[in-house]
């Protein structure tokens, strides 16, 4: 399998305009990315672009902080996938989770399964930031859920994917269960090492370069 097909093509730049989500789109079919993740006001803008295409829409909810209250989050989802979103990238509530609010994350969780429809479920859970032993609470915590991923950044906390992170969830969630990995992510060497480490995903907005062995250069490592 190539490190393309691994990719999630992102742009999540507040300043992004509808020429940038072409842009990413055409370079997602070219490429062979698995998806691009886009703000939710584009994502019926890529799901025309990538209609009867192999890369998926994906884009975020709670972005970036997590710390909208679920029924917001509800209808993010609810909007994204109506929309044409297959893919949901959520961000867990990060302040609830600092009070070990364990029933608010429970339930959040289980509206979210249920307002995803058909989508696929990526939680943030921003392992950056994280002591490690949150980190083993989260990991605990959303091994029990039907989610299809756990992912470690929104890529805009001050440190984002680990090495150590993505051993640390594939030791501890099932087998079935994919990890993406994303914040920081600029150069081939890093995104192949993810993938030895047990990631599925790679969530970043340096793919082109990435898959052509270049640095992605400076700016945000989403």
């Amino acid at each position: 399998m190539s490190l393309a097909q691994y990719i999630d093509h992102t742009i999540l730049k507040p300043t992004c305009t509808l020429a940038d989500i072409e842009k990413v789109c055409s370079e997602a079919i070219e490429y062979g990315f698995a998806a691009v993740c886009v703000p939710p006001y584009y994502v019926a803008d890529a799901a025309r672009r990538l209609r009867d295409q192999s890369p998926k829409v994906a884009t975020v909810v709670g972005f970036p902080f997590g710390y909208s209250h679920y029924n917001a989050k509800i209808a993010e989802t609810e909007q994204a996938v109506a929309d044409g979103a297959d893919e949901i990238d959520l961000v867990m509530h990060l302040a609830a989770l600092k009070c070990n609010d364990i029933a608010y994350l429970e339930t959040e969780i289980a509206s979210i399964l249920v307002a995803k429809k058909h989508a696929k479920l990526k939680v943030i859970v921003e392992s950056g930031i994280l002591s490690e032993d949150e980190l083993r609470r989260v990991i605990d915590l959303y091994r029990h859920y039907p989610i299809d991923f756990m992912k470690t950044s929104t890529g805009y906390a001050e440190k984002g994917a680990t090495i150590e992170a993505v051993r640390m969830m594939r030791a501890g969630l099932p087998e079935g269960m994919q990890i993406k990995a994303s914040g920081g992510i600029r150069d081939h060497v890093f995104a192949q090492q993810l993938v030895d480490a047990g990631a599925t995903r790679l969530g970043c907005s340096a793919g082109v370069a990435i898959v052509k062995g270049e640095g992605g250069g400076e700016g945000a490592g989403y």
